[in-house]
């Protein structure tokens, strides 16, 4: 949570420089292990001669959550009883230096990395059986891609971006039970370790992401 709160504290120093800066606000939905939406900013010309931009914004993705079967055993018991339902989402925070590559046609076409958080939420429940439970997780990731802008008007722009994003493993947690990256685990089940615990729910790993969104300068 400490390093959430800093990251954030980032993202709203970034923002109070946009006075004397070029700032713009965007949303945007797409693809990144499911349907995802979200909104963030860019802040340009923030330091004379700095060549490069700042993105910082979240992303809401809906997604499977796993395998219901499997995470029941590793996170709880070996019941089989009950009918599986699950829901699963992620919120993404991310902070990106953006590089331009200045190609003719676009506004502007961006090289982008930077830094991802990433919060897991899977929900299982199995009708039938009175049994429900949510496995969480938290993952630093990093990210790289390309990401143009088309002007549509002044001040509006159609945003197009194509990348990938990696994470590093982080604790899963369900229940009584805690699978750490070091199997340093707390009440876990059986014999089952942190890779078992990671097969069985989806946390992010490497994923994709395809957004297309509008961006409007201020």
């Amino acid at each position: 949570m400490a390093r959430l709160i800093g990251f954030l504290l980032v993202a709203l120093c970034l923002a109070n420089v946009a006075y004397a800066a070029d700032f713009s606000l965007g949303l945007h939905g797409g693809y990144k292990g499911g349907a995802s939406f979200g909104a963030s900013g860019i802040v340009s010309d923030f330091a004379q001669g700095f060549p490069l931009a700042a993105e910082f914004g979240v992303a809401y993705t809906s997604l499977n959550p796993g395998d219901p079967w499997r995470a029941r055993r590793v996170f709880i018991a070996n019941a089989t009883n009950g009918t599986p339902e699950t829901s699963g989402r992620t919120w993404d925070f991310k902070m990106e230096l953006l590089y331009n590559l200045r190609f003719a046609g676009p506004k502007a076409t961006y090289l982008y990395a930077g830094a991802r958080f990433s919060s897991f939420d899977g929900l299982f429940h199995y009708v039938g059986a009175n049994e429900e439970f949510d496995i969480t997780g938290t993952q630093w990731g990093m990210s790289l891609g390309l990401r143009g802008l088309f002007a549509m008007s002044n001040r509006v722009s159609l945003m197009l971006s194509a990348g990938a994003v990696g994470y590093f493993d982080g604790p899963l947690h369900g229940h009584d039970t805690t699978y750490n990256p070091d199997n340093q685990n707390v009440n876990p089940k059986e014999n089952f370790t942190y890779k078992d615990a990671s097969a069985a729910v989806s946390t992010p790993h490497f994923q994709p992401e395809v957004l297309i969104g509008i961006n409007y300068g201020m």
